[in-house]
């Protein structure tokens, strides 16, 4: 298992949730997701809901690096 120390960053690619238009959907966008989605990369202890309507009951909060079968690529930032 890799250790990650605080604030390190990791790539992000098509089919993980910081590419998802359900990925931080609850709230204003900001600058922290803009970035994301422009740079393609993500802080690896960021947490966000899952906005995701089969995931809702749960209340998930997941990392930009997790990832499901109901990715849905979020509108350009």
């Amino acid at each position: 298992m890799r250790k990650f120390l605080e604030g390190t960053m990791e790539s992000i690619h098509d089919g993980q949730c910081g590419l998802c238009a359900h990925f931080g959907e609850t709230h204003a966008k900001s600058d922290t997701l803009v970035s994301i989605l422009t740079q393609k990369q993500a802080n690896v202890d960021l947490l966000d809901d899952c906005g995701h309507p089969r995931h809702a009951a749960l209340h998930l909060k997941v990392s930009p690096i997790s990832g499901c079968d109901g990715f849905v690529p979020a509108a350009a930032a």
